[in-house]
Order: C-alpha cells, then sequence, then structure tokens
C-alpha cells in the first residue's frame, strides 16, 4: 500500500522523535527551573542547536510556569515552538521568473544528496507542467555527469552536458542559450561540490555567475544548499562556507529518514533564517516534497 507524505515523513523522522520523545521522557511534568533545564538540554541533545532550545524554553515558561503538564502536552508544546521558529522559513521554490528560464543553481559538497535532489526537483517541476532542463555543471568529480544523465532520463527531463574535465562556465553558458532559445520554464545546474579548495570554488562559482549574467542579467536566480540531515551540527558550518562563497538563497536537506539528527532543521531555521524549500526523506523521485512547517514540527516532537 502506498504510503502518503505524511505517512512517509512520521517513517523518516522515526529515529528523529524517538531520540527527543526519549531525551524528554525523564523530564518531570511541573514546569519549573529545573524542569525547564531538563528540557533545554534535551533539546540541545537533540539537535536543535542552542539558540532554538533556548528559545523554546522560554517561551514554554512564559506560557506555562509553575503548571503541571503531561508527556503528550509538553510535546505538543515543543511542537508548537518549533513550528513557530520554521513557519517564517517555509518557502517553496516557484517558477515565477520571467523571462524565462528561472536559473536555479544547486550547490552542497559531495555525498549531500544533491545529484538525485536535482533530478527529484526537476520531477517536482514537470509534475506541475513547467519544461525543464538539466546542466552538467560538476564536470570535476569522476561519473558525476554519468550519474546525472541517469537521473535526468528517469525525471524524463533533458540534460546539457561535456566532457568530463571540461569548463563548468561553457557548459552553463550552452545550457541557458538552449533553454532561452526552447522557451523551457527552469535550468537547474550541478555544480562541483569540493570544499578543500574554497578559493577554486569560489572562482568557479563566480565565473558560472559572469556567463550567466551575461545572457541573462537575473541570473541565478536561486542558489540552493543542499545539505545532509545525518551530519548534525557539522551542516550549519557547510552553510557557513557556501554562504560566503556563493550567496545562499535557500536550503534543502536530504537523508532525513536516515539520521536521528532530523532536529538540525530547526538549528539551521533558527540560526540563519534562510527559506528551507523542500526536504528529502528517501531515494525515491516521490520522496522530496516542499516544506511543510506544522507537519515537521509534529514529526519532530513525535506528536502522532
Amino acid at each position: 500500500m502506498t504510503q502518503s507524505w505524511s505517512e512517509r515523513l512520521f517513517s523518516g523522522f522515526r529515529k528523529t522523535s524517538e531520540r527527543i520523545g526519549s531525551n524528554l521522557t525523564g523530564v518531570a511534568t511541573r514546569l519549573d527551573d529545573a524542569t525547564l533545564d531538563d528540557l533545554e538540554d534535551a533539546l540541545i541533545i537533540s539537535d536543535l542547536g542552542p539558540a532554538a532550545a533556548a528559545r523554546i524554553r522560554q517561551k514554554l515558561s512564559d506560557k506555562s510556569f509553575g503548571l503541571e503538564i503531561t508527556q503528550q502536552e509538553l510535546k505538543e508544546a515543543v511542537a508548537e515552538e518549533i513550528a513557530e521558529i520554521l513557519r517564517p522559513v517555509a518557502k517553496p521554490l516557484e517558477i515565477t521568473a520571467f523571462p524565462r528560464p528561472q536559473v536555479i543553481l544547486v550547490i552542497g559538497v559531495n555525498g549531500s544528496g544533491k545529484t538525485t535532489t536535482i533530478a527529484k526537483l526537476a520531477h517536482l517541476f514537470t509534475e506541475d507542467d513547467y519544461g525543464v532542463l538539466l546542466a552538467a555543471g560538476d564536470t570535476f568529480r569522476a561519473a558525476a555527469i554519468g550519474q546525472l544523465a541517469t537521473w535526468a532520463e528517469r525525471a524524463g527531463v533533458d540534460l546539457v552536458r561535456g566532457p568530463e574535465g571540461g569548463d563548468p562556465a561553457s557548459i552553463v553558458f550552452d545550457a541557458v542559450k538552449q533553454a532561452t532559445d526552447t522557451g523551457i520554464d527552469a535550468l537547474i545546474v550541478d555544480t562541483a561540490g569540493r570544499l578543500q579548495n574554497k578559493k577554486e570554488l569560489m572562482e568557479e562559482l563566480a565565473k558560472i555567475r559572469r556567463v550567466l549574467g551575461k545572457l541573462n542579467e537575473e541570473a541565478p536566480h536561486d542558489v540552493v544548499l543542499v545539505l545532509d540531515a545525518t551530519n548534525g551540527q557539522n551542516a550549519l558550518s557547510q552553510i557557513d562556507v557556501f554562504k560566503e562563497v556563493a550567496g545562499v538563497t535557500g536550503l534543502i536537506m536530504t537523508k532525513l529518514d536516515g539520521t536521528a539528527r532530523g532536529g538540525v532543521l530547526v538549528a539551521a531555521a533558527e540560526q540563519y533564517g534562510l527559506p528551507i524549500h523542500a526536504i528529502g526523506v528517501g531515494e525515491k523521485m516521490e520522496d522530496l516534497r516542499p516544506f511543510d512547517p506544522d507537519l515537521v514540527a509534529r514529526v519532530i516532537a513525535g506528536v502522532a
């Protein structure tokens, strides 16, 4: 039987919600200072980060200090405060550029799920009847072009590619020209994911941006950073680096089904306030969906 998206989310976030649930289990049911300390510690241990944990603690203290509260009520209260953090950053990736195409530069370290995320984004857009073209701008990593070609075929979209080791900017130039000439709605560009040499990566992305600007001065319209949730708090340091080198405009978080560290989504929202466009909880095409803050908050807190 096919699972609904909410069922897939609950299943995918199971490790995260169980971790938070077990950390909250020892929290007493009267909200005094000691209990709030325990609650704050439990949220930090669950990867929500110190800023979000302190904010949730303060909100619960303001609303319910000194009151008796059941474990279920505590989870529901935590879910509501998580939702308050997540709602302002929930922003689907929408195709609004005119003239077309909307150019979406996708960045992220190797292994973050970047290539599969590009294909899943293409699938989402084609579901809404948009024309999509992909550009294989990661010419540095062996097999990256072939991997993207395989996923493009699965998604039923065309791919502009060049030789391995070729110039990414020239591939992107060809892709923008083709997308413009054929009236494609969205051009999604893969990029190299190496961070060992920030200067080199910065120069490459700057060159891609210059080339894009020659053909469409608004491009890139979006610079989307793909993060692997299994990295936990290390994902936040990736935001720092890529904000510096690439001017990140939004986030997609993947692999939330393989980790107990899904709380890092809340930490990212609290610390950076960048739009979260979508989240991924599996390998299938339909396992990436726009970010629903209320549903995700309830899932993280383990509120059925």
